[in-house]
C-alpha cells in the first residue's frame, strides 16, 4: 500500500522515494526512467507487460506531465491488460483500491 504522495515524494511501507518508480506486487523498482523523459513509450513497458498484471496504472505526475503514447496504450490493451492513466495523486488512490483485489503494477511519475 502506498502511504502518501506529494510532489516529488512517495512513501511506501515507511520508505521514502523521491524518484519515479514502478510498484510491482512483490517489489519496487526505484529510480525508474523512461527512454524519453515525459513520454511513456513501448520500450518502457515491455518488462512490465511480461509480468502479466490484470491492470497497469500510470501516474502521470502532479500536473499530468507524462504522456502515454497511443502505440503504448494499444500494446498494453492488446495483451488483455486494463490500463488506467491518471495524475499521480488519483493514481495512488486507484492503486490502493485495486491492489488488494487484483494483480496491479503502478508506474509513477512523481513530479511535473
Amino acid at each position: 500500500m502506498i502511504e502518501s504522495y506529494e510532489f516529488g515524494k512517495m512513501i511506501i511501507n515507511g520508505e521514502s522515494y523521491t524518484k519515479d518508480l514502478i510498484v510491482y506486487p512483490q517489489r519496487i523498482e526505484p529510480e525508474w526512467w523512461r527512454k524519453s523523459g515525459h513520454e511513456l513509450r513501448l520500450v518502457d513497458v515491455k518488462e512490465v507487460v511480461k509480468e502479466k498484471p490484470d491492470t497497469i496504472i500510470v501516474g502521470t505526475g502532479f500536473n499530468a506531465g507524462l504522456k502515454v503514447l497511443p502505440e503504448t496504450e494499444d500494446y498494453i490493451l492488446s495483451k488483455g491488460i486494463r490500463l488506467i492513466v491518471e495524475d499521480t495523486k488519483k493514481a495512488v488512490k486507484t492503486y490502493n483500491e485495486l491492489s488488494p483485489k487484483e494483480k496491479v503494477i503502478g508506474l509513477f511519475h512523481l513530479t511535473c
